[in-house]
């Protein structure tokens, strides 16, 4: 049995959408067992009753909208947030699933969890929407705001073991986030990364990608910096919004559009899909040294339903201890 720690508490509709998306995903996956982190009371007005999840009580939660994360970290333990990573620390599950503060739960994974062994980043990374029947890995979007080549190669291939084990593509392709599709472009830091891209035998490196191609390129997985990545999934959150907006107020300005509307329902509802971030669950904390998923805070129950999927995934893979094979002896930080 896979077992998974959940922060009940962390989310903007917590603690109910995540009790919700726990009973979803109990039906769904009968290899899991489940632990949730919170307040107790408020816990079982949500949860039908399933003998493979168990509470622990912990009613102290970090706030969506803390400012110091770090400084709320050290001095509670006893938030549901860091109690289920800490349950990740001993190793009394396999990892954790949370729908609580970006920065809070980078920050508790690092003081909590702590790196692999050798790993010299971490790095935040969703899935892109499924455009042209092809998902594709974006990071890192935020967990470093700069990353050096070294840095970059080593997530490159966390990514890649991460694939193989989840999505059985057996030679998934890098491409480099860039500002020109040919070798040479870019700040020193990306030349020095497609350099040694390219001279990696664990990754299959296509090359440079630029952003105008990021839902049509060959690639598996695009790789960047954490400020690169996190302009570049914003500023596509706020293409696919303003899309849906001019169709919905051009469809309101005539009969004709309305009309129209009709005959191409099922396109704008599949469009919609497509671009619903509940499709995907939340992004893949990579780099720690346990299974950590980090849901959307404003999840429904599906999609927190879809993030435990993702770390019951990951866990399946054993994508930790094979990242840990690929970095072997080396323990050197930077």
């Amino acid at each position: 049995m896979i077992k998974l720690a959940i922060d009940a508490m962390g989310g903007d509709f917590a603690p109910e959408a995540i009790v919700k998306g726990v009973n979803l995903a109990i039906a769904a996956y009968p290899d899991i067992e489940l632990v949730l982190y919170g307040d107790e009371q408020e816990i079982k007005k949500y949860l039908q009753v399933n003998e493979r999840v168990r509470i622990v009580h912990a009613p102290k939660k970090i706030d969506m909208g803390e400012k110091d994360p770090i400084g709320e970290i050290r001095r509670n333990r006893d938030t549901s947030l860091v109690m289920a990573f800490q349950a990740v620390k001993d190793k009394e599950v396999d990892g954790a699933v949370t729908a609580g503060p970006t920065q809070g739960t980078i920050a508790a994974a690092h003081l909590v969890i702590r790196r692999i062994k050798g790993m010299k980043r971490v790095a935040l990374c969703p899935t892109l929407p499924d455009i042209g029947g092809k998902s594709r890995l974006l990071l890192d979007v935020g967990a470093n705001v700069e990353l050096r080549s070294e840095h970059i190669v080593q997530l490159a291939e966390y990514a890649t073991i991460y694939l193989q084990e989840t999505a059985q593509i057996k030679k998934p392709l890098v491409g480099l986030l860039n500002i020109g599709s040919e070798p040479g472009k870019g700040r020193e830091v990306d030349k020095e990364t497609f350099q040694l891209l390219s001279q990696n035998q664990n990754i299959h490196f296509f090359g440079n990608v630029e952003p105008k191609e990021l839902f049509f390129t060959d690639c598996d997985i695009l790789i960047t910096d954490g400020f690169t990545g996190n302009m570049v999934m914003k500023t596509s959150e706020g293409v696919a919004k303003m899309i849906g907006k001019y169709l919905k107020d051009e469809i309101k300005k005539s009969f004709s559009a309305k009309i129209g509307y009709l005959f191409m329902r099922k396109v704008f509802k599949n469009f919609k899909k497509a671009m619903n971030p509940d499709e995907i669950g939340g992004s893949n904390l990579f780099g720690v040294d346990g299974v950590v998923v980090k849901a959307h805070g404003a999840s429904s129950d599906y999609a927190f339903s879809k993030a435990i999927n993702q770390a019951r995934l990951t866990v399946q893979g054993n994508v930790i201890e094979k990242m840990k094979a690929i970095i072997g002896d080396d323990t050197s930080d930077s």
